[in-house]
């Protein structure tokens, strides 16, 4: 029990240095939160100072529902799903003020694709990545991560993209 209560506390004092840091850091930095559907769980993003975190954003069907027909939304493979993902958040950028230029930071999660055996698709991503980032029209290429991952929260998604925006002055 003694122990347990040990831990605890080192836990609660590790914590609170890092609430104060937290606290102190965001002092002077307006935050605003895009939070267009009040229902929703996240925000869109959210700016701090001339920042723009948008939240992870996934596809949208290429064929949507046929609830007449009892026919599920399609979304495609990889690389449809990166292009419609991408397209999303270039207009969320623009309705902004932003555009891909702008990105500094990419995240991208990627689930494997059961049409090619639970395997990867990460051509298919990057073939529509490559059509937003090193382009004639925009050369800007942001830092990026790329990993896979088990599984993403929609059955169907096999993609998931974040990213981070700084509004240049």
């Amino acid at each position: 029990m003694f122990k347990m209560r040990s831990v605890a506390m080192a836990a609660v004092m590790l914590a609170v240095p890092c609430v104060s840091v937290c606290v102190v850091q965001a002092q002077g930095v307006e935050v605003k939160h895009l939070q267009p559907n009040e229902k929703s769980p996240i925000a869109n993003g959210v700016w701090a100072g001339d920042t723009l975190y948008l939240s992870g954003q996934l596809a949208s069907p290429v064929t949507p529902a046929d609830p007449a027909k009892n026919t599920p939304a399609v979304y495609g493979d990889t690389k449809a799903q990166a292009f419609s993902a991408l397209t999303k958040i270039q207009t969320l950028l623009k309705e902004q003020g932003l555009d891909m230029k702008d990105v500094v930071k990419m995240t991208v999660f990627m689930a494997g694709d059961p049409a090619l055996g639970g395997k990867l698709d990460f051509a298919g991503m990057m073939a529509s990545y490559t059509q937003f980032f090193g382009t004639k029209e925009q050369p800007n290429k942001p830092a990026r991560s790329a990993m896979q991952v088990a599984a993403l929260a929609a059955p169907w998604a096999l993609i998931e993209i974040e990213v981070i925006a700084v509004k240049g002055k």
